[in-house]
This record gives C-alpha cells, sequence and structure tokens, in this order.
C-alpha cells in the first residue's frame, strides 16, 4: 500500500473538524492539520486526537491556499517520503473506501496530477441552499480541467507546479490545475464516493456571499490568465448579472414596459440552458429545474463580487476573506498539546 499522508483546513469548524479528523485518522496518523484563527478551540481538539495541529500566523492574510500549502509543507518535512497527500476540508468528512481507491487510480497512470471523486453534501434536506450544493458537486465523471478542496495528490506534481497561490481567497483549485495541465498533468475524476461535505447553508444571506466568492474567483482568474481561465465566464456574468439587467430598467419608462419582455425571455433561454446541462448529468428534473433557477439568480452576486474586486483592484486594496459560513458550534474543553 502506497505511503499516503493528509493535510485538514478549517477555521471554526466545531463538531464537523471532530468528525473530520477522526475519519482521516481510521486510514493514517500522518494527517496535519492547519488552522486559519479560530476560537473554538480547534487546534485543541486536533491536537488531543493525533493529529499534527499548526495555527497560521495571524499577521499574513487566511485563506484555504495559504492553508493547504503550509500544511503540505508541515507534513513532507516529517514525512519526506509520503506517495501522496489528501487535501481535506475540515467541513468535510472522508469517505472510507476512498483512499485506496484514489491511490490506484494515481499508482495506474503516472501522469495525473490530482484525482477527485465524488463530493456529496451531508445534509441536502436541511435548505435548498445545501441541495444545490448537491447538485453542483455532481460534476462530469474523467478527465478534467479541475478539482474541488478536497482531492488528492501527487507530491511531486504539487512541487514542480508551486503548490497553490496564497494570495487567492477563492478558486485556488481550478487555478492551481490550470498550472498543472500547462506542466502536462491530469486531472481525474472518478465515480466514486469521496467526502461528504456540509455547507451549512440555511439563509439567503449565506447564499448570496457564497455566490458573490464565487464572482470573484472569476474575476481573478481573468485577470490572471484572460481567455485561458474565466475571462468568458467573466464576461457572461456581468452581461446576465449587470448589463441586462441595467438596459432594461434604462428602457422601461421610454418602451412603456415593454423592455420586460426581451429580457424575460433571454433569462428564460439561461435557465433552459443550465437545466440542460443537469439534464446530462441524470439529475432529477426537479432538482435540475431549482438548480437552473438558481443559476441564474446567481448571476446577481457573482456580478456584485466581480465589481469588488475590480473596485479593490483599482484602490490598490488586497481583498479579504469572504465566508459564508457560521461557526460549528464550540467544541469541548480539551488540553492543549
Amino acid at each position: 500500500m502506497a505511503d499516503v499522508g493528509v493535510v485538514v483546513i478549517g477555521r471554526n469548524e466545531g463538531p464537523r473538524l471532530r468528525d473530520c479528523l477522526r475519519a482521516v485518522l481510521k486510514h493514517t496518523s500522518k494527517v496535519v492539520y492547519v488552522d486559519s484563527g479560530s476560537t473554538d478551540g480547534s487546534v485543541e481538539l486536533a491536537c488531543s486526537m493525533g493529529a499534527d495541529a499548526i495555527a497560521l500566523d495571524k499577521d499574513a492574510p487566511f485563506s484555504a491556499a495559504r492553508g493547504r500549502n503550509e500544511g503540505f509543507v508541515r507534513l513532507l518535512s516529517t514525512h519526506p517520503k509520503l506517495d501522496f497527500v489528501q487535501f481535506v476540508d475540515g467541513d468535510a468528512v472522508l469517505v472510507n473506501r476512498w483512499i485506496p481507491v484514489a491511490v490506484r487510480a494515481l499508482e495506474s497512470d503516472p501522469r495525473v496530477a490530482v484525482v477527485c471523486g465524488l463530493r456529496r453534501e451531508r445534509h441536502p434536506e436541511a435548505s435548498v441552499y445545501n441541495r444545490m450544493c448537491d447538485v453542483e458537486w455532481n460534476k462530469p465523471i474523467g478527465k478534467g480541467e479541475a478539482c474541488e478542496g478536497d482531492a488528492m495528490m501527487r507530491p511531486s506534481a504539487f512541487t514542480q507546479v508551486g503548490g497553490f497561490d496564497s494570495s487567492l481567497i477563492a478558486g485556488e483549485e481550478p487555478e492551481l490545475c490550470l498550472r498543472f495541465r500547462r506542466a502536462g498533468w491530469d486531472i481525474l475524476r472518478l465515480p466514486d464516493d469521496m467526502t461528504l461535505h456540509d455547507a451549512g447553508m440555511l439563509h439567503f444571506r449565506q447564499w448570496w456571499k457564497r455566490e458573490a466568492r464565487a464572482g470573484h474567483a472569476y474575476a481573478e482568474g481573468a485577470a490572471m490568465y484572460g481567455v485561458a481561465h474565466g475571462l468568458k465566464r467573466s464576461a457572461g456574468i456581468f452581461f446576465w448579472g449587470g448589463a441586462l439587467p441595467l438596459l432594461t430598467l434604462l428602457l422601461l419608462w421610454p418602451t412603456r414596459g415593454l423592455s420586460l419582455l426581451p429580457a424575460a425571455f433571454l433569462y428564460m433561454i439561461l435557465i433552459y440552458r443550465a437545466w440542460r446541462g443537469t439534464h446530462r448529468r441524470a439529475i432529477s428534473f426537479e432538482d435540475g429545474v431549482i438548480y437552473a433557477v438558481f443559476c441564474a439568480l446567481g448571476k446577481f452576486p457573482m456580478c456584485v463580487g466581480q465589481l469588488h474586486y475590480w473596485l479593490r483592484r483599482l484602490v490598490g486594496r488586497r481583498a479579504k476573506l469572504i465566508e459564508y459560513k457560521r461557526p460549528g458550534g464550540s467544541m469541548l474543553q480539551v488540553n492543549e498539546c
């Protein structure tokens, strides 16, 4: 069996972190937990469970990318001969059979840098927003362009491309995978369950912030790479979430309200196209329709997120971490290691 280590990142995940660490520690003791300023005792909990826990320096901006990078460096400094590294977010629980499945896939193809599987939402019944996340995670199987935060990677490939870009507050996985592909590596998604994720989105405001963060990521990707990464998607967001509704409002009085008709028709086309994409992935009709509607609605907060990115860039201010989750709850008191 290959030698596998695990990097877990988190921030105020509460009991979710306990479940996450319990799952990964079943497979290996080579686990590093990286904490981004938690106030719920996460570092102490991780230590008490047997993980190597480190807290990021608060003087530098927090980001998932920075946490994963520092966790990777710490893991390889203590276990330099690891064959593969599994990254897991602290709000996700690793499925028991995933590690051997991912290892076999990486061992069978030396050109694969990253292997990911199916991310399932842990509580899709809790809210329509969680339910939409479950649909979002259902992505095409086979060689692709990107992975999520939960994925197993080849250390040599990770080191070759320089790891994650720590300056990114969102969209760090697609950006890393772009560099993998440019270096000749493949990204592989398997049809096997990988993690159970807890989005914890129960309110509209949380969904709005999450979509705004996605818009920020597309804008930054477009600024970094242009057409190669995010420019087309970013332009589409500006059209659907900004230009079209603004033009409709400006023409509302001159056309005596008739400008609403072509706008409504165009948004119906957008919804249909999004639904057609879910239909191809064997998603139920009901979930597909709801997801398609939310895809259309999401253009508005995404446009806001993009505008915030460009305004901050214009005045030379660094973007702050955009958090949509509530803390996972208080930890039991544990002894610091």
